[in-house]
């Protein structure tokens, strides 16, 4: 089962600052023993104990509480303390994560005249420069989880093809239309309200807009190319907008608010489907799709297995939490998938009922299932088959000690 993005989470900061109360010394002798000059100092330095001050109490209180815009901003990497001094001009590939760089610049990438990937993860970057000097060569440019709002300093770029700015706080796609090389593009966890400016990315295959605040799915027909969109936790109601993406084969929209499948018709190409915890109450409208290999629809209201029957290449279906509550109809609409090999039915009345015949009822409804919900249990089976035959050996060992001495 491929996971769904979807997707990392920051965790808050609580800063902390240490605070003086007096930072002068003291010079207190009144409680010392020993020898003491005339002022009656013994000569000790005594320094109070700093105490620790939370800097923002309002996060004890409120469960909603995020500093996220108001990060506390890091020193700044100047020229003379260059992360980047010991690395190989010659290198292809930079990684610098989690080391509090405000500034690009001051890296002065444009030594590295033959670096194809960067990699600028978990820093404190607010604007997008200082990459031109490196346009030709650069292809893989990762600044997942900065402070960026804005999407600008990419115009020369036009040889990327895999672009992260995930964990940003960027509330609007623009200004990279002119990517015409890439292939995979992620806006996981921004502030992204609309799909657009995607127009001339010809040759997008992955598009990740997983946790933003998207409400339709909109403007993806310019996307010939694209093989899998990622939309996960958004506030998508309906699965319209598909009609164009011809190539489509994975959809996760997962932890939206989709009640009909209907939609679904005007991508029967589509092999891989995930769409747990949305409200849908059936499979019907899925029919079409007869080249679904993979269906999750965990934690949704299905009550009825109808609508499966012609998704006979139908390899995985994880179904758990739903409302379906009939061991006849996992048969009738199951039996004659002859790749189905994992099913999950964990939370269902089916199972909730009689957990202890739960999983042989499955079995002898579909015994082509390898794996029923967490349990792969012909990994069990092969184990004890192999444990028999070991103690078989050993019998027979044993037997052959005792004829000996006889």
């Amino acid at each position: 089962m491929p996971a769904p993005i979807e997707e990392g989470s920051r965790s808050p900061g609580h800063h902390i600052e240490l605070v003086d109360d007096n930072p002068s010394p003291r010079h207190d002798g009144e409680n010392s023993p020993g020898l003491k000059n005339s002022k009656g100092w013994d000569g000790k330095l005594r320094v109070p104990p700093k105490s620790a001050v939370l800097a923002n109490p309002e996060a004890l209180s409120d469960p909603e509480y995020s500093d996220e815009d108001n990060v506390v901003e890091g020193e700044e990497l100047a020229a003379d303390e260059d992360l980047l001094d010991a690395e190989d001009p010659e290198t292809e590939e930079i990684i610098c994560t989690h080391s509090r760089i405000q500034s690009i610049p001051a890296l002065r990438l444009e030594r590295f005249q033959k670096v194809a990937r960067i990699c600028l993860r978990q820093n404190l970057i607010q604007d997008i420069e200082g990459f031109s000097g490196i346009a030709e060569t650069l292809q893989d440019l990762d600044l997942y989880d900065n402070l960026i709002s804005h999407i600008r300093g990419l115009d020369d770029l036009t040889n990327l093809s895999n672009l992260d700015l995930s964990f940003n706080k960027i509330k609007h796609i623009k200004h990279i239309n002119h990517l015409k090389n890439l292939t995979d593009l992620f806006f996981v966890a921004n502030k992204i309200s609309k799909i657009e400016g995607l127009d001339g990315l010809e040759k997008l295959k992955n598009l990740e807009l997983g946790s933003n605040r998207i409400r339709v799915l909109e403007n993806l027909d310019v996307l010939p190319a694209l093989e899998e969109l990622w939309v996960a936790k958004n506030k998508i109601t309906e699965l319209t907008g598909l009609g164009g993406l011809s190539n489509l084969r994975l959809l996760s929209i997962q932890s939206n608010r989709i009640r009909d499948l209907s939609p679904l018709r005007e991508i029967p190409q589509l092999e891989e489907l995930y769409i747990s915890h949305n409200a849908l109450e059936s499979f019907e409208g899925i029919e079409s799709n007869t080249k679904l290999r993979v269906v999750e629809v965990s934690n949704n209201k299905i009550t009825s297995l109808k609508g499966l029957g012609p998704l006979v290449e139908l390899e995985e279906l994880w179904a758990s939490y739903n409302l379906i509550s009939d061991f006849a109809e996992v048969e009738r609409e199951l039996a004659d998938k002859k790749n189905l090999s994992t099913v999950y039915f964990e939370g269902n009345p089916l199972q909730l009922r009689a957990p202890a015949l739960y999983r042989n009822k499955v079995r002898l409804a579909l015994p082509q299932v390898q794996q029923i919900d967490a349990s792969k249990f012909h990994l069990i089976a092969h184990s004890c088959a192999q444990l028999l035959i070991s103690q078989q050996h050993m019998y027979e060992r044993l037997r052959r000690r005792r004829a000996y001495a006889r």
